[in-house]
């Protein structure tokens, strides 16, 4: 029991190491027709250490609509540039605490959020993720080509990619 544990610590610091730098994400919910639908979001580094997400938002944001209507979301990664993706599925809520919203708050949120915390509708949305898959490879171009020389010589699939599906509960 405690290696599944130390395992699941390990897989979630990894994720959480994988996105660290990676500012803007997708945010898809479930929309009122039926439709998944993705807008870019900003994470500012708030992730927790068990991996959930903080998101600031207007509380009146057609995404909280569709949030308070089917609560499952996904939020995507991506930094092309390093070979490195991230997928992350889970629940959210709308989270109007004021104590919590000037814990989270930071300057450069201003560009959204002009009247900083006196904003009448700022909100947070938290993410609880429960599970999540990661693809990360090699960025140099040399890894690149060597992966891709074994894999063509070999007859081989490319497998220096690292993908891992990991239950965040």
């Amino acid at each position: 029991m405690a290696n599944a544990t130390e395992n699941q610590t390990q897989s979630i610091e990894k994720i959480r190491d994988l996105i660290k730098d990676i500012d803007l994400c997708m945010l898809t919910t479930l929309d009122d027709d039926g439709c998944l639908r993705s807008r870019p979001m900003s994470v500012n580094g708030q992730v927790e250490a068990n991996g959930d997400l903080w998101f600031f938002t207007y509380g009146s944001s057609h995404k909280v609509t569709e949030v308070d209507r089917n609560n499952h979301v996904n939020v995507s990664f991506s930094a092309p540039d390093k070979q490195c993706y991230v997928s992350l599925c889970g629940t959210a809520e709308l989270v109007t605490d004021r104590a919590k919203i000037q814990e989270l708050w930071k300057p450069e949120l201003k560009a959204w959020f002009p009247k900083e915390l006196d904003e009448p509708d700022i909100a947070l949305l938290k993410i609880t993720t429960t599970k999540g898959e990661y693809w990360d490879s090699p960025a140099t171009w040399l890894a690149k080509a060597v992966g891709f020389v074994q894999a063509t010589t070999t007859g081989e699939r490319e497998n220096m990619t690292e993908n891992v599906k990991v239950d965040l509960q």
